[in-house]
């Protein structure tokens, strides 16, 4: 099964500053005429937004437009961002970018920076409405397929599995959810998904569900985190309960944690999406609806299933974030 194709970015090692605030602006030289772009993530807790950050700040430098990108202090924190979303609004920004939590919730302020001629590109996870003009994402659904098959793969082709999710509520945990699902049902009969959980990406829920889900079925045979901080939560229960080398463990994204997971073998692997393109390609979508071109309905940034077999290697260390 072929990986998605990462975009043809340059991904230079740039050394955006990760001050680990809830804001940042690039201001690159001051020039007040440039213009201003509003980036709202989905948090800034894990080391995949300063990679997204990084991406746009490099997409900034590029086209001479001044970005800020700014998230709520985690990934469950909905009203949160929905307060920042209608901060940069009112800030009257030329375009905006915008990573929803809750894609129906954020509707209605979509809508409302449409009606004040701001163009909005979503990215990383869409929102329900027509109002953005394309979402830079990876294609989640798939990518979760290929985690799925990975999984199968990894256990023999029968047993148990388990799934700690970030959420049901943005359309990345809806798609890493049903495309790990949909393949395991499709292809997989022997396999049985015993338990899903939602930890908001948070370490420490995810920590606490994971060990649930492993003592509560003692013939689990693996266990998918569908992001950073889900993975990270499952490696941390395999091994504060001593299991490392007894469950197969899937994860999603990369981070420092997740590396070493799999280097040490902890973890089998994980798909890697292309966090520098997302917000790289945010910014040049902007800049494109600012200067009247057409935009596609998506933008595939791409993704990658990593383990200790290629995680060296020079394409999938290109895409990797520490």
């Amino acid at each position: 099964m072929g990986v998605g194709v990462a975009a043809a970015l340059v991904l230079s090692a740039c050394g955006g500053d990760d001050d680990g605030g809830g804001e940042s602006t690039d201001g690159g030289d001051g020039g007040g005429d440039r213009p201003q772009i509003a980036l709202v993530s989905k948090g800034f807790q894990h080391q995949f937004w300063q990679a997204v950050r990084e991406g746009a700040e490099q997409a900034a430098e590029e086209f001479d437009v001044e970005v800020t990108f700014e998230g709520p202090d985690s990934e469950s924190e909905v009203a949160q961002q929905i307060d920042m979303l209608q901060a940069a609004i009112d800030r009257g920004p030329d375009a905006l970018g915008f990573a929803a939590l809750d894609s129906q919730a954020a509707t209605p302020l979509i809508e409302e920076a449409a009606s004040r001629d701001i163009p909005v590109i979503a990215f990383d996870s869409g929102v329900e409405s027509d109002v953005p003009l394309t979402t830079a994402a990876t294609d989640n659904t798939a990518a979760a397929a290929l985690a799925a098959e990975h999984m199968v793969e990894l256990i023999g082709g029968e047993g148990q599995v388990a799934l700690v999710v970030h959420d049901q509520t943005s359309v990345t945990g809806v798609e890493r959810r049903d495309g790990f699902v949909e393949y395991i049902e499709e292809n997989a009969p022997d396999v049985e998904i015993v338990d899903i959980q939602y930890g908001g990406g948070d370490h420490l829920e995810s920590t606490n569900l994971a060990t649930a889900i492993i003592q509560g079925n003692p013939e689990l045979d693996g266990i998918y985190g569908a992001n950073e901080g889900s993975a990270i939560g499952v490696v941390n229960a395999v091994n504060e309960l001593g299991m490392a080398g007894e469950l197969v463990v899937v994860g999603f994204d990369s981070g420092q944690a997740q590396i070493d997971a799999i280097r040490s073998g902890v973890m089998a692997g994980a798909i890697t999406q292309n966090p520098v393109g997302i917000g790289y390609e945010t910014v040049r979508a902007a800049v494109q609806a600012l200067d009247g071109e057409e935009l596609p309905e998506t933008i595939d940034t791409g993704y990658f299933w990593y383990d200790a077999n290629n995680i060296d290697d020079a394409e999938i260390q290109a895409v990797l974030y520490e």
